[in-house]
């Protein structure tokens, strides 16, 4: 594994701070965001619940609103990185347009000579319109003109999709995740999202800025979704199992943070196996040092298995214990301040529901929230955390909030 690296390389030449992650909450740098582009067209009432989006969301809306969160980093100094980008930039290496081509055709579903055929035409693309069709997908009336008689095609309605799009880059905090100085390339549970790992690993492999990081776990390894890993404080990381990450997942990623030194506790965390509960943190996130907001539904009824190193490659696996003790304990402090989603159960169930648990720090006691969650903003602000709130109404069809949508590339040291 790579060490303790100074400086990468940007586009242009000039140096940039090595990439580091060690908390939820240190001061925001740099983040890799995905502004929504016409994968969203692509969402039918046919195909949205198969697609994983709660309903078909206005792409031009969207991007607004989009825009307008992206703004909000900017103007508190964090660097934004949108994922279009460093793809189309990754994509100028040969060795990615190989590796995303790969990625999209599928030779079992299409069989040998559509799969040439599409191959072909694909590795024709430049770098942008190639991004473009990885992105968005094809369908088949969209492929290549025929050169033969196909029943593949023939037997294909013209809509139905050859290459799938992937409306769900938008929350880009899932295929991959920093863990101190290296970057894992998380395994993605569902079909729908099963190529987005693809086309990150592809953006962390040959784009110039990442040449020189160093990774952590693997891709196809059990699955894992960034959703549910919090860094809840240096060398302490607490990883949910529930809908999306497996027990095998969760192992092995602690295994890997544990045997590489970037962890000294790792806390797997059951959760509720169901779409309002997908990710860990669609019930608790971080928002300062030494708090989180919580869905009051499961603040007592939480637990963790404490996983630590055994000192000779393997591991010790403790517990079941109340997740909030055992938090504390692993980070060093007396206790985990705790604030409420919403003021009642049914304001609660409606805000969790919203995302209004699924916060972004943009530094210690000051997060991003969706504006709609007015209950747990004010809570928040009466716990002396401050709220740049942005309006999600379009964005959150997809079930995902401010975190869901923000990979963090790079956060300053806690002081």
């Amino acid at each position: 594994m790579t060490a303790h690296i100074a400086e990468t390389e940007a586009v242009d030449g000039a140096p940039h701070p090595a990439p580091r992650v060690e908390s939820e909450v240190g001061p925001l740098r740099t983040v890799l965001l995905h502004r929504p582009g016409n994968e969203l067209k692509r969402l039918t009432p046919r195909n949205n619940d198969q697609l994983l989006f709660d309903g078909v969301p206005w792409l031009a809306r969207a991007q607004e609103e989009h825009d307008a969160f992206a703004e909000v980093l900017t103007s508190r100094g964090a660097e934004v990185l949108l994922l279009s980008d460093l793809l189309e930039e990754a994509l100028t290496d040969q060795r990615a347009r190989i590796a995303g081509i790969h990625s999209a055709v599928n030779e079992r579903r299409l069989g040998i000579d559509l799969a040439d055929a599409l191959r072909s035409h694909l590795s024709t693309l430049a770098p942008e319109p190639l991004a473009q069709a990885l992105m968005t997908g094809m369908t088949f009336e969209e492929l290549p003109a025929a050169e033969g008689a196909s029943l593949v095609r023939k037997m294909h309605h013209p809509i139905d999709f050859a290459v799938d799009p992937l409306p769900n880059l938008l929350f880009t905090r899932d295929s991959s995740v920093w863990v101190g100085d290296r970057v894992a390339i998380t395994s993605l549970a569902l079909p729908a999202r099963d190529r987005e790992t693809a086309l990150t690993d592809l953006i962390y492999a040959y784009h110039s800025r990442f040449r020189r990081t160093g990774r952590a776990y693997g891709a196809h390894s059990a699955p894992v979704e960034g959703g549910d890993v919090l860094l809840l404080a240096p060398g302490v990381l607490a990883i949910g199992v529930g809908e999306r990450t497996t027990p095998a997942g969760a192992e092995s990623f602690a295994r890997s943070a544990l045997a590489d030194g970037l962890a000294h506790t790792v806390l797997a965390v059951p959760i509720v196996q169901e779409r309002a509960t997908m990710h860990l943190d669609t019930v608790c996130t971080m928002v300062d040092r030494d708090a989180v907001v919580m869905y009051p539904a499961v603040r007592n009824t939480l637990s963790a298995y404490p996983v630590r190193s055994d000192g000779s490659g393997g591991v010790v696996v403790d517990g079941p214990v109340p997740f909030l003790e055992a938090a504390a304990e692993a980070m060093g402090i007396d206790r985990l301040r705790v604030i409420d989603t919403g003021l009642d159960p049914v304001t609660a169930e409606r805000e969790q529901w919203d995302d209004g648990n699924n916060t972004l720090a943009v530094a210690p006691g000051l997060v991003v929230a969706y504006e709609r969650n007015v209950e747990t903003n004010a809570r928040l602000e009466d716990a002396g955390v401050e709220v740049l709130r942005i309006s999600g109404s379009e964005l959150g069809s997809g079930r995902g909030g401010p975190r869901c949508m923000s990979c963090p590339i790079d956060r300053a040291a806690l002081v």
